[in-house]
């Protein structure tokens, strides 16, 4: 892609995503993860409205009276974005690929943190470690990821979460808000994701194109793996094999969804024919009710 098509394309998409954050995103995600960094700062007698469970048992035993602790925000959180830059990313039927998605779903969260000043940082991954980028705040350094994200020429083939997520826990001491982009996939990824969940606040979001689901009955047709580049043909028009392509994409499904239910992270699956803002904005929502 030429310079200046990129530098056009950056534009345009920092203008949709920020106002996006700017008017629907900032304050969900404020709202939602504001909690993850808060740090110790004094206990104080209880008060009508208090949150209960944030009692302290052991003063309230000492002193026969209920206090609570009181805590207070950091003055920064840490956003990682781990982006899936596999080449089955580059696949679409719905008017854009999976990675033009991944692209808009990450300056989003991106514009989202810088407006409540915390930091922005990205992991390529493939089968192997792209590239890192360290947090950091502020508009050129968000414009710079965008830029890697539109024109990222990987060289790996295939998509190893689990390398993501032990990079992730290596580069990143301090616990942070970690995204993971993807399609999800990949080889088994369960230990790994339960390990980084238990060190940072981890969430999925599974991008997916709706004829991934299931074949289209259209006869015979001749396909291109987008990870290894074989070519092979196949019988759409036998029931048996549109039926077998079903149950592969479903048995990634249920795979995908146990590995982030039994770690405890959240998950969120969103269709290229579908709406991001609505999938986002009810995320947000439900994790906020959780609180």
């Amino acid at each position: 892609m030429e310079p200046q098509e990129i530098i056009k394309k950056v534009r345009k998409i920092e203008i949709k995503t920020k106002g996006l954050s700017n008017h629907i995103f900032s304050g969900e995600y404020h709202t939602v993860f504001k909690g993850r960094g808060m740090s110790f700062s004094e206990v104080r007698e209880y008060q009508f409205g208090d949150d209960i469970r944030a009692i302290d048992w052991n003063v309230t035993a000492r002193f026969n009276h209920p206090f609570v602790k009181v805590f207070e925000e950091e003055r920064e959180l840490t956003v990682m974005l781990l982006v899936d830059v596999s080449r089955s990313a580059f696949f679409g039927t719905a008017g854009r690929f999976k990675n033009e998605m991944i692209t808009e779903i990450c300056a989003v969260l991106a514009f989202s943190a810088i407006n409540n000043n915390d930091k922005v940082g990205v992991i390529f991954f493939s089968n192997t470690i792209e590239k890192f980028i360290p947090p950091k705040k502020g508009r050129f350094h968000i414009l710079r990821i965008i830029r890697e994200l539109i024109n990222f020429p990987a060289s790996g083939t295939g998509t190893n979460i689990t390398e993501a997520l032990r990079y992730l826990n290596n580069v990143m001491k301090k616990r942070s808000i970690s995204f993971i982009l993807s399609d999800f996939f990949a080889p088994d990824f369960q230990d790994a994701l339960s390990i980084a969940h238990r060190r940072h606040d981890v969430v999925g979001i599974r991008i997916y194109d709706p004829l991934e689901t299931r074949l289209p009955d259209v006869g015979l047709i001749r396909v291109k793996d987008a990870e290894s580049g074989n070519l092979l043909w196949i019988d759409t028009a036998s029931a048996k094999v549109r039926k077998h392509y079903q149950q592969h994409y479903e048995a990634v499904t249920e795979k995908c969804r146990q590995a982030f239910l039994k770690s405890g992270a959240d998950l969120i699956h969103i269709r290229t024919d579908e709406s991001y803002v609505n999938a986002l904005i009810k995320f947000f929502r439900k994790r906020e009710l959780r609180r």
